[in-house]
């Protein structure tokens, strides 16, 4: 067994919001590997996910963020993080992680927390726009689905808030709907984003 360092522990908590105990034992799992040590607590963090996705979460917390200018707030953002628990609901981290996320929403400006909130007419208007815009490009038709399909992709990294890569990769790497994950990983309860509020000065509401 490949022996763990502290640094590799520290590292793949930093990226992951794993436990030490959790990001210890993954690195010995992966032999030191961090990438493939990520992917582990990934993979037990969805499994024990799908059986927490059907219990209730009735406590929660609103994170809030203002994003000031010229020494003025000129982004206001709240959002609700959902929990089971009241004494998770409490808990630092998952104060940090609702804050996190409503600055996230501040720059990133997501429209929707899911895929499955996307209205379809919505959906299939920007179908349609793509498939045409393929071929005023040209591209032969036996392609167009296959590129209609993965600009649809890029279309939920840019309005999804759970396919959004988190703005701030230092604190963490990877997209808002992973790190909700981790979150529930480490806290061990059925947590998720709720709903959100965003306002900007200036901006055109939809």
């Amino acid at each position: 067994m490949a022996e763990v360092t502290a640094t590799q522990v520290s590292a793949l908590r930093k990226s992951s919001g794993a436990g030490m105990m959790d990001a210890k034992r993954a690195l010995e799992e992966a032999g030191g590997d961090l990438a493939r040590a990520a992917d582990i607590l990934r993979e037990k963090g969805l499994a024990s996910a799908k059986k927490r996705s059907e219990r209730a979460t009735e406590q929660g917390t609103i994170g809030h963020y203002l994003h000031v200018q010229a020494d003025r707030p000129v982004i206001g953002v709240l959002v609700e993080l959902s929990s089971e628990t009241d004494f998770v609901a409490k808990s630092e981290g998952f104060q940090a992680a609702a804050r996190d996320i409503a600055m996230h929403i501040a720059a990133a400006r997501p429209r929707w927390v899911r895929r499955d909130e996307v209205p379809e007419a919505i959906l299939a208007k920007e179908r349609e726009l793509i498939a045409a815009q393929a071929r005023h490009e040209g591209k032969p038709e036996k392609v167009i689905e296959k590129i209609v399909d993965g600009r649809v992709s890029s279309f939920y990294e840019d309005n999804v808030l759970y396919d959004q890569t988190f703005v701030n990769p230092e604190k963490y790497e990877g997209t808002v709907g992973h790190l909700v994950e981790m979150l529930a990983a480490t806290m061990g309860e059925n947590i998720s984003v709720r709903r959100f509020a965003r306002v900007g000065v200036g901006e055109v509401v939809e």
